[in-house]
């Protein structure tokens, strides 16, 4: 009861409880919606996520401050590759975060000459540059860690078009064995990239899989608040 109450008492763990409740909603409505006698219980679930959605604003209006010391953090970084990925990646969550406040005071109705699908296109943007950056890194440290039975596989994958989710699947798979904070790490930047693929058209998807990726991204974040050993940290 004591850890609980410590993890709701940050910001972070109550936006992780409110993100976590957001997606749980958009997935249940993705599998609800068919169905026609469910019409009054995915309203109710819409009406919820949205609800949390919002409250959720009022949590990120301090993250571009923590966006810039994260960028100052990563700048002391000893290893060249993680140093940039990690900077350049803070850098553009930092112009998120900026989006994303300018998206809420225009929701409040302060700024309502904003034009919202074209900051939500900067946002979807900057945030995909974030965590595309932030899965090199963790590309970079899963060859870091890597054991020396990978160098003795049968095949080479060098050719291979799928090499990249090769390399992805090799990486979760040994970092779960030897490195879990890499795991968690790597789970949730793949899962929340899911998104703005979506929203910039690079890669569709549906609420479904958005939800589901949302909500595994969201435990993961869980699981780091409130354990921060299992947090990726900066060398």
């Amino acid at each position: 009861m004591d850890a609980f109450i410590r993890f709701t008492n940050q910001t972070q763990g109550r936006d992780r409880l409110f993100r976590a409740t957001q997606y749980t909603c958009m997935l249940l409505r993705y599998l609800l919606e068919p169905k026609a006698d469910n019409e009054k219980v995915v309203m109710k679930l819409k009406k919820l996520e949205s609800s949390v959605s919002t409250g959720r604003k009022w949590f990120r209006l301090g993250n571009v401050v923590h966006a810039l010391q994260a960028t100052q953090q990563s700048v002391r970084a000893t290893d060249l590759v993680p140093r940039i990925c990690l900077t350049l990646a803070s850098l553009n969550r930092v112009i998120y975060f900026i989006c994303d406040t300018v998206l809420f005071v225009r929701s409040t109705g302060l700024a309502s000459g904003v034009n919202k699908e074209k900051w939500q296109r900067w946002a979807a943007r900057y945030y995909y540059y974030s965590l595309l950056l932030s899965l090199v890194r963790d590309l970079y440290e899963g060859k870091e860690e890597k054991s020396p039975s990978q160098d003795t596989l049968g095949y080479s994958v060098a050719d291979d078009e799928t090499e990249w989710l090769q390399s992805l699947l090799l990486l979760l798979f040994h970092s779960l064995k030897r490195h879990p904070p890499l795991f968690l790490d790597t789970v949730k930047n793949f899962c929340d990239i899911l998104n703005p693929l979506d929203q910039l058209g690079i890669y569709k998807s549906n609420p479904g899989i958005i939800g589901l990726g949302g909500l595994v991204s969201s435990v993961a974040g869980i699981i780091t608040v409130a354990y921060p050993q299992m947090k990726l940290k900066t060398q």
